[in-house]
C-alpha cells in the first residue's frame, strides 16, 4: 500500500462514517474521563500532545486504559506485558523475565537483548522519559491512565520515538482524603496487592502514597537433582510512589514524586530442546512445570528515583519545569544452554536427540547494571490563550551513564570463567517548538519542528583476554536532526473529526560492544517519515464511539540485531529500507444501559526492504526458509519485521446486573489475539511462533454504593501454550507464555 493507496483508504472511510446517522451531542472537552449519563459512554481526554485534550480532537492515533481494564490485566500478577495486544498495533515481549520489555508499534521495535539497547519505543512515566530498557519494566498500579501514541513523535517527545510512545501517567495527590485498597489470591501462590492513600497535610499541601506487592511461588521443578536452582519462575515484585503536592494558587504548583522497585525473582526460563523439528510445535509430552538445566537461574533488580514538576503560570502563558533521576542497579544470572549438556558432540544425527532439557554446549551467564544514573531536565513554556493560536515550546537535556558488567561461567560447575566491562555514556540536547492553528470553526493545523543532538561514548575492557578487538574496543558517536510533523483535523459535524498527519523521527546510532564472539559494530542513525489519516467519531447519542487510521511509513537505515546463530554472534546492521504499513480499529459501544463492549484491532504489513541484506542462520536443527547467502548466512529482503504479527485484536464486554438494594453482579470477559510472528530476522519453520489466543474471565458484586467490590477470575481460560521467544544456537530452545491461572480479588474504597 503506497502513501496514494492510504489516502484513497482514509476518504473512504470517513465517507462511510461520516454517512452514518444519529450523531451524538458535543462533549465537554475539558472534562476528566468520567461517565456524564449512565446511558452514555465516557468523556475521554489525553494528554498525547502535552494538553488536556479529548480524545477525538487529537489528529492522531491515540489509544487509552484506565480503570477496570487496566485493574482486571494487573489482577493475576503479571508484568507491563500484559498491555501487549490490548490496544491496536502494540506488543511487548521479553528474554529477560520482569526487568526487561521489549515494545513494538506498528511492527516496529528492536530485539536487542543487551543491556545499552535502544529502543524506537519510549516510555514516559509521570513526564519522565525511561530510556534504559531495565527502567521500562517499572509496575503499573494506581495509573489515572496508559495511552499508546503511535509514531512518529520526534517533536514533543523527541529522539528514540520513531515508533511512538507509552505515556504512564499516575493519579495525583488532591485535598480529598480517600484510598483504596486491592488484593487478590491466585493460582501457583500468586499474590497481588496494591492501593493509595491520598492525604491532605494542611493548607495547600497535600501528598499520595501508593505501592504494590506481588509475588509467586516457585512453580516450575528442575529435574536435574544437582542444579543449586532446583524450583524457578517465582517472584517477589515490590514498588512504591510517594507524590507531595503544593499548590496555594492557580499561578503556581509544585508536584514532587520518589519511587522504588525491588525485585527478587527468576530471569526467562529457557527451556532446551522444547520446539518439536519440522514443526513449530512443542514437543509431545512437554510440561510447562517441569524443565531440566543444570545451571543457576536468579534474578534482582533495585530501582530508585525521583522528579520535580513545576508550573508557573504567568497569565498569558505557562512554564512548565520537570526535572527527573532515575538510578537503576539490575543483576539476572541464567543457564542460557538451557538443558542438561550432552558431551558427546553436537551433531543432531546423535541419539537420544530430539530430547527434552538436552543442550550441546555450555553456556552459563551473567549481566548487571552498576553505576547507572539517567537525569533529565525540561523547560517548555505554553500558551494560555483562548484564541485560534496556541503554542508550546522549550529545550530538552539527558543524561546516562553506566557499566555493564558481564560473567560466563562454567557448567556444570556453575564456576568463573571470565568477564567484561563496558562503559557508557549518553548525552542528549533539544530544542522544540509546536504550533496549533484554528483557520475556521470547523478546521485547524497543527505543525512541529525540533532539534536533536545525541552524542555516545563506549569502551569495553576485560581482565581475561577474550574480546575480538578487530574492531576495536571502543567508539564515540555524534548525530544531530531536525525532526518535524505537520497535521490538520476537519469537524465533519460536531461529533465526527477527520485527520491527516505527516511527521518524521529518528534514532541516533547504536554500538554494541565487542565479546568474545565478535567484533564491536556500529549501526548509523535510522531515520523515519510517517503518513497517517483518521476519522474519530462519537455516534448512536453518545452510546458508541469509533477512531481509524491507515498509515504507511518508511524507515531508512533500519538498526537490526543479529543475535544467536551458528557463530553465537551479536551485531548490529543496517537494513537499507524497512516498510509498515496498516488499519487500526477502536470501537466502544453501550448497546443496553448495563452492557459495555470494546473492540480493537490492527493488520501491520511491515517489511525489511533490503534484498542484499544477509544474517546467520541457525546453530543446527532448524529449517530456514530464507534464500542462502552461503557460509551459514540467509538473504532477509522481504521478511516480516521479528516480533510484528500481522493482526492483533482485542474484546472486552462487562455486563451489570443490579439488584434492588442498589448493589450490582457482574459479568466481564476480555480476549487478545496476536497472529503468528517471526523470532528472528531471518523466517524458519521452528522459530516462528505460533498465534495466540488468551482469554480472562471475572465474576463479581459490588456492594455499600461501590465501596466493595470481591471477584473470581481466570486468566488464560483456554490454556493456551505457545512458544513466545527462542535461542537458535543449536537446541532448538524456547520459552512460553504464562499458562492458565485463576483466583479470588477483593477490593475496598476508603
Amino acid at each position: 500500500m503506497n502513501p496514494m493507496q492510504t489516502k484513497q483508504l482514509a476518504a473512504a472511510i470517513t465517507v462511510a462514517l461520516a454517512a452514518w446517522p444519529a450523531l451524538a451531542q458535543s462533549q465537554d472537552t475539558s472534562a476528566a474521563t468520567k461517565p456524564v449519563e449512565k446511558n452514555q459512554l465516557e468523556t475521554v481526554t489525553i494528554t498525547a500532545e502535552r494538553r488536556v485534550e479529548n480524545i477525538k480532537d487529537v489528529p492522531n492515533a491515540v489509544s487509552s486504559l484506565s480503570g477496570e481494564k487496566l485493574e482486571v490485566l494487573n489482577s493475576s500478577g503479571q508484568d507491563v506485558r500484559f498491555l501487549s495486544g490490548r490496544v491496536p498495533s502494540l506488543n511487548i515481549e521479553s528474554s529477560f523475565g520482569r526487568a526487561f520489555p521489549r515494545f513494538y508499534i506498528r511492527g516496529y521495535g528492536n530485539t536487542d537483548f543487551r543491556l545499552n539497547a535502544s529502543q524506537p519505543v519510549s516510555l514516559v512515566y509521570d513526564d519522565v522519559v525511561q530510556e534504559n530498557p531495565i527502567l521500562k519494566g517499572f509496575p503499573v498500579f494506581d495509573l489515572k491512565a496508559v495511552e499508546v501514541i503511535a509514531g512518529p513523535q520526534g517533536t514533543l517527545f523527541g529522539r528514540n520515538t520513531p515508533a511512538g510512545v507509552v505515556k504512564f501517567d499516575s493519579v495525583r495527590p488532591s485535598q480529598k482524603q480517600e484510598g483504596y485498597f486491592n488484593a487478590s489470591y491466585g493460582s501457583y501462590g500468586t499474590i497481588n496487592a496494591d492501593g493509595a492513600f491520598n492525604l491532605p497535610l494542611g493548607g495547600d499541601w497535600s501528598a499520595r502514597i501508593s505501592a504494590q506487592i506481588q509475588h509467586r511461588d516457585d512453580w516450575v521443578d528442575n529435574q536435574n537433582a544437582t542444579s543449586p536452582t532446583r524450583k524457578t519462575e517465582g517472584y517477589d515484585d515490590r514498588a512504591v510512589r510517594a507524590q507531595v503536592l503544593y499548590e496555594p494558587n492557580k499561578d503556581f504548583s509544585m508536584l514532587l514524586n520518589a519511587h522504588n522497585r525491588e525485585l527478587d525473582g527468576s530471569p526467562r526460563l529457557f527451556r532446551a530442546s522444547i520446539i518439536k523439528p519440522g514443526t513449530n510445535n512443542l514437543m509431545d509430552g512437554f510440561d510447562p512445570e517441569k524443565a531440566s538445566f543444570d545451571g543457576i537461574n536468579e534474578q534482582r533488580l533495585h530501582a530508585t528515583g525521583g522528579s520535580a514538576r513545576l508550573k508557573w503560570n504567568f497569565g498569558s502563558a505557562t512554564l512548565n519545569s520537570i526535572t527527573g533521576i532515575e538510578t537503576v542497579q539490575p543483576y539476572s544470572r541464567g543457564d542460557v544452554d538451557a538443558g542438561d549438556v550432552y558431551f558427546g558432540g553436537a551433531s543432531f544425527a546423535l541419539p537420544p536427540y530430539p530430547k527434552m532439557g538436552m543442550a550441546f554446549f555450555p553456556s552459563q551467564t551473567s549481566d548487571a547494571l552498576k553505576d547507572h544514573r539517567q537525569l533529565t531536565q525540561e523547560f517548555r513554556l505554553e500558551s494560555n490563550g483562548s484564541g485560534p493560536l496556541r503554542w508550546q515550546g522549550g529545550v530538552y537535556f539527558f543524561d546516562e551513564r553506566y557499566t555493564v558488567e558481564s560473567i560466563n561461567y562454567s557448567s556444570p560447575a556453575n564456576a568463573y570463567v571470565d568477564s567484561t566491562r563496558t562503559h557508557q555514556t549518553n548525552r542528549a540536547y533539544a530544542a522544540f517548538g509546536n504550533v496549533n492553528y484554528k483557520l475556521t470553526n470547523d478546521l485547524e493545523l497543527r505543525g512541529g519542528l525540533r532539534y536533536t543532538e545525541d552524542k555516545k561514548t563506549l569502551s569495553t575492557s576485560t581482565a581475561d583476554g577474550v574480546l575480538d578487538a578487530s574492531q576495536g574496543l571502543s567508539a564515540n558517536t555524534k548525530d544531530s536532526k531536525w525532526t518535524w510533523d505537520l497535521s490538520s483535523i476537519y469537524a465533519l459535524s460536531k461529533d465526527t473529526n477527520v485527520y491527516a498527519r505527516i511527521g518524521t523521527g529518528f534514532r541516533g546510532s547504536a554500538i554494541l560492544p565487542a565479546s568474545a564472539f565478535g567484533p564491536m559494530t556500529i549501526a548509523k542513525p535510522e531515520e523515519l517519515i510517517s503518513y497517517e489519516a483518521g476519522i474519530k467519531s462519537d455516534f448512536w447519542n453518545r452510546r458508541a464511539r469509533i477512531s481509524a487510521a491507515v498509515f504507511h511509513y518508511d524507515v531508512d537505515g533500519l538498526q537490526l540485531t543479529e543475535v544467536g546463530g551458528s557463530g553465537n554472534s551479536n551485531a548490529v546492521k543496517s537494513a537499507k529500507k524497512a516498510t509498515g504499513q496498516g488499519i487500526e480499529l477502536n470501537l466502544d459501544l453501550l448497546p443496553i444501559d448495563d452492557l459495555i463492549i470494546t473492540l480493537s484491532g490492527s493488520y501491520n504489513d511491515a517489511k525489511i526492504k533490503d534484498n542484499s541484506l544477509s544474517v546467520a542462520g541457525c546453530g543446527g536443527g532448524c529449517t530456514v526458509t530464507d534464500p542462502s547467502a552461503g557460509a551459514g548466512q540467509f538473504f532477509i529482503g522481504g521478511n516480516q519485521l521479528p516480533q510484528a504479527p500481522k493482526y492483533v485484536g482485542n474484546l472486552t464486554a462487562r455486563y451489570a446486573i443490579p439488584t434492588a438494594a442498589g448493589n450490582e453482579f457482574f459479568i466481564y470477559t476480555d480476549w487478545v489475539y496476536r497472529s503468528k510472528v517471526n523470532f528472528f530476522l531471518y523466517e524458519s519453520v521452528e522459530f516462528t511462533g505460533k498465534s495466540l489466543t488468551e482469554g480472562g474471565l471475572r465474576l463479581g458484586y459490588i456492594w455499600n454504593n461501590g465501596k466493595y467490590e470481591a471477584a473470581v477470575f481466570g486468566r488464560n481460560i483456554t490454556n493456551q501454550v505457545r512458544v513466545t521467544g527462542a535461542i537458535d544456537f543449536n537446541n532448538l530452545t524456547g520459552f512460553i507464555n504464562d499458562p492458565r491461572t485463576y483466583g479470588v480479588q477483593f477490593k475496598a474504597l476508603f
